[in-house]
């Protein structure tokens, strides 16, 4: 249920709203827009009525959210989310760019890979520490070591890290070194490692399961908005289908849709969609086409020798030309980066 309060109603007017809730047994959430304020009722609304809260004093109306997630529901919030990270904000006008390799492989390669996106425009550097790998004989990643390079590198180029926690225990190290903690695809629905996320209040890129709806997505980012941390981007990473010429099917239908179910930010990684770097680049100017907020790419300097997925990374010239391209398709859609 939210409670829609009329604009310009008066901050006490608004907490005794919130008392009401708080009285009926509920939990509460406020989201305060430029016009007007929603109030969010979170647990068995059903079954409340809804006649004694719509009575109160600058309550302009009362609604039920039909949809099984309701934080993350446009009608809750009917603005766009903005996650505001260090100053660089994903759900604004600007495209932002996180770019890096798949894994940390030392510092010499992560820092040569991060001047090159850096200088081509990117904000934030890519490259898992903690690697769940389909294979158990593939490499796992570099650990707490990995993570202690990749902050170094970053804070010396002026660059957000991002990077995957695939347990608590990693988590409880990811959230030392990293700007964004970002969730895979294998732990979307890894509702415990949710929980601990949404207690975290760092911000969080959500991947979309292989063989997720967007529905499935939603209500896993349901369970981190309701820990209590608002910063959560979605990320769209293609999805299994009959198709074998591509590593995964990139759901471009996803971006619009997404926009109209929620108002949280979306990001786009067209890397993992295609596995084919030739791929990547006409996927990512789709994506800005279709309105995504954010591009995640991976970028290796020698491809040929990375340790996991090589095949799909950019070469530092290619990733140039992307983010030149980048900027024309944005222009043209009204964004930039």
């Amino acid at each position: 249920m939210i409670i829609i309060m009329r604009p310009g109603a008066e901050e006490a007017q608004i907490e005794r709203v919130v008392d009401r809730v708080r009285a009926a047994g509920l939990d509460v959430h406020v989201s305060r827009g430029v016009e007007r304020t929603i109030i969010g009722v979170k647990g068995a609304s059903h079954e409340v009525r809804t006649e004694p809260f719509a009575l109160l004093p600058g309550v302009d109306d009362v609604l039920r959210v039909l949809k099984p997630y309701k934080l993350a529901a446009r009608e809750f919030h009917a603005e766009p989310s903005t996650v505001n990270v260090r100053g660089t904000v994903f759900g604004g006008k600007d495209i932002v760019m996180v770019a890096g390799p798949c894994s940390i492989e030392g510092e010499q390669t992560l820092r040569e890979i991060a001047g090159v996106v850096r200088h081509a425009g990117a904000k934030g550097l890519r490259g898992g520490a903690f690697k769940p790998r389909s294979s158990p004989y593939s490499f796992q990643g570099m650990g707490e070591d990995g993570l202690r390079i990749m902050r170094q590198v970053a804070d010396e180029l002026d660059l957000l890290v991002q990077t995957e926690a695939i347990n608590s225990r990693s988590l409880e190290l990811v959230v030392q070194y990293a700007d964004i903690v970002q969730i895979g695809a294998r732990n979307m629905q890894n509702y415990e490692l949710l929980k601990e996320v949404g207690a975290t209040r760092v911000p969080v890129v959500l991947k979309r399961g292989m063989a997720a709806s967007l529905e499935d997505l939603l209500l896993s980012a349901e369970y981190v908005l309701h820990g209590g941390n608002e910063q959560v981007i979605l990320c769209e990473r293609g999805i299994r289908t009959f198709e074998t010429s591509t590593r995964n099917t990139l759901d471009l239908s996803a971006v619009p849709a997404l926009k109209e179910l929620t108002h949280l930010p979306v990001m786009v990684d067209p890397s993992h969609a295609s596995g084919h770097r030739e791929y990547v680049p006409s996927l990512a100017l789709a994506a800005v086409a279709a309105g995504c907020d954010a591009l995640l790419v991976e970028v290796h300097s020698h491809p040929d020798e990375a340790k996991s997925d090589g095949a799909q990374s950019l070469l530092p010239d290619d990733f140039a030309d992307l983010m030149y391209r980048v900027r024309a398709v944005a222009r043209a859609v009204g964004r930039s980066v």
